[in-house]
């Protein structure tokens, strides 16, 4: 066994890591009651969580479910705090093992990578390529295959207790998704199999992310490794294929489409186009042009409401003054990636001169 993937569990159930990974669950959520009451015990709290781990006793707990317009419709599951801390214990211990063997070229959920470099990769792309092929999995959380995502798992991860702890976290999403999840038959499937294979990660889970993120590493392989493609880059579920004539790309379209009925999932069909690289690619919330990039009007738009709303949890005592400071401030530095002066001025007049200085000072 390679000594760095040697006794992974007892790694992850070190107080110190668990102790690390409750840091890492309340930032930004320290006003939040369950947080607050998790951090009044902490050192009881994080013994009592170790126990359970240690002594094989722990359970997942349940999730809140809500729904977001982020642009399109998404259930998003939340799940308890302490289960939090669970998740990035197991993700500061596995998550590098799972990341070394990705490409480069894929931007989610990666240390030193995110949107925003995604976003640089794009452009560098559409600069040396006339024609770009826009794709996007249907359906992806909802149809990340279990059995598919375990056997994936273990070819990386050899330790028992660890992939026993995962699968727990994975198993305690089951059903969250089924609403979310229209019927498809693979080849191969007879009339139940759908119904008889579990599937399903929660958005909102920090390990749903970094696995969903390694579930697609086949289909990275496969592009860079079997197919050479060169201009290629990947945001979770959304991905851009570059060449220099429309007959190539539809072949590698075609190509693209039979590898990921291996992996359980199909490609938006209407959504998948081929079309000039001059035209603008939409791409991580950006209209990306040779040199200069615009944001989408719907994230304009939700920037309006999502302000509004932030405001009203703030009134409430829902929300800190500190906590709505960091979403605005997230939002204007995604918007500061595209040519935006004149509309981020705009926004200033428009949703903090007007209605909140104060607010405006502190930005």
């Amino acid at each position: 066994m390679i000594p760095e993937r040697e006794d992974l569990f007892a790694q992850i159930v070190a107080w110190e890591n668990l102790y690390r990974a409750y840091h890492k669950a309340r930032k930004g959520k320290r006003y939040r009651l369950d947080v607050a009451d998790f951090e009044y015990f902490c050192e009881n709290n994080i013994t009592e969580l170790q126990h359970e781990l240690q002594s094989g006793q722990y359970v997942p707990g349940g999730y809140r479910n809500f729904r977001i317009q982020d642009p399109k419709p998404r259930l998003i599951s939340a799940a308890l705090f302490r289960d939090r801390i669970v998740h990035h214990a197991i993700m500061n211990i596995i998550g590098p093992i799972l990341d070394r063997g990705l490409i480069s070229d894929t931007y989610s959920c990666r240390t030193e990578k995110g949107t925003h470099k995604a976003a640089d990769k794009a452009q560098q792309l559409v600069r040396h390529y006339r024609y770009v092929l826009k794709a996007d999995i249907v359906q992806f959380f909802p149809s990340v295959d279990h059995d598919i995502l375990l056997t994936l798992v273990q070819k990386k991860i050899h330790d028992e207790r660890t992939l026993a702890l995962l699968q727990k976290i994975i198993v305690s999403g089951r059903g969250i998704l089924d609403g979310e999840y229209r019927t498809v038959w693979f080849p191969g499937d007879d009339l139940f199999t759908p119904a008889e294979r579990y599937r399903g990660l929660p958005i909102g889970n920090l390990t749903s992310q970094i696995l969903a993120n390694f579930y697609l590493n086949p289909l990275d392989q496969f592009v860079k490794r079997s197919l050479q493609v060169q201009g290629y880059v990947r945001y979770c579920d959304d991905f851009l294929l570059f060449a220099n004539s429309v007959q190539e790309l539809q072949v590698i379209r075609l190509q693209v489409m039979q590898k990921l009925t291996q992996l359980r999932l199909i490609i938006h069909q209407q959504k998948s186009v081929i079309q000039p690289c001059r035209r603008g690619v939409l791409f991580v919330g950006y209209r990306i042009y040779p040199y200069y990039r615009k944001l989408r009007r719907q994230n304009v738009s939700l920037f309006r409401k999502r302000i509004r709303h932030y405001r009203k949890l703030e009134a409430q005592g829902e929300l800190s003054r500190r906590e709505l400071l960091e979403r605005i401030r997230s939002w204007l530095a995604h918007a500061a990636h595209a040519d935006t002066y004149r509309l981020r001025q705009r926004l200033f007049k428009e949703l903090f001169f007007a209605e909140d200085p104060y607010l405006c000072q502190d930005l």
